[in-house]
């Protein structure tokens, strides 16, 4: 695990946002591992195997927040959009919260698609792989992704 524990973690940092959150999926994930590795087959890359676990804990820790910020007041959701900028790990250019206000309006899979593809570099048939869906797919999510987070970019700050 201490191969791959910083690129998780860095998946999972820009998938759900905040340092604290992304340490906790990371541990869920870790946790899933260990107690699964014995059903491991090797049909993929081990590192693939580990992606799709550390995806899959990001989605249903995104999914929970989402159902409670649903139920937030309104004085919570001004407190909530602050915390990427306090957060002193993110902290830096104007440009890079931008970009990661945009990705919270993208829907789950096109948000899943852009972070791959776009931060961990990862090619289309390594992402369809993790994601276990086709790479015609994935290029169109990607592309709708980024349409939409020029669209959000030029409206923000411009």
């Amino acid at each position: 695990m201490q191969a791959y524990q910083e690129r998780l973690y860095l998946h999972i940092r820009r998938m759900v946002g905040e340092h604290e959150d992304a340490n906790d999926v990371l541990q869920n994930c870790l946790v899933k591992v260990y107690r699964n590795i014995g059903s491991f087959k090797a049909q993929s890359a081990l590192y693939t195997w580990l992606y799709r676990i550390a995806t899959n804990e990001a989605m249903t820790f995104l999914r929970k927040r989402q159902r409670h910020v649903n139920k937030l007041q309104p004085e919570d959701e001004a407190t909530a959009g602050r915390q990427l900028r306090a957060d002193a790990w993110m902290d830096g250019e104007a440009v890079q919260e931008h970009l990661q206000r945009a990705l919270e309006t993208l829907p789950d899979r096109q948000k899943q698609v852009f972070v791959m593809r776009y931060y961990d570099e990862l090619s289309y048939a390594e992402i369809a792989g993790i994601l276990k869906t086709s790479v015609g797919g994935l290029k169109a999510s990607y592309h709708h992704a980024v349409k939409k987070i020029e669209h959000y970019l030029i409206n923000t700050i411009i």
